[in-house]
């Protein structure tokens, strides 16, 4: 599943003082709603983007989330 998601579409966009990457979704509902929850848990705490004092964030779009 983390291989499936980081090798999926991405954009990478700065907003409120940070980065944030949106994955899109995955080939199936419960694959996306897997892939955002761990996102959640990597949301908290946030961590800054190695380097800078910009504050990264992980989410899914939410074409397919079904939930």
């Amino acid at each position: 599943l983390v291989q499936t998601t980081l090798r999926s579409t991405a954009t990478i966009e700065e907003r409120n003082g940070g980065l944030t990457v949106r994955f899109a979704p995955l080939s199936s509902p419960h694959r996306s709603l897997a892939v955002a929850a761990a996102c959640a848990e990597l949301n908290d705490p946030a961590a800054p983007f190695p380097g800078t004092t910009l504050g990264l964030h992980f989410e899914v779009s939410e074409g397919r989330l079904v939930g």
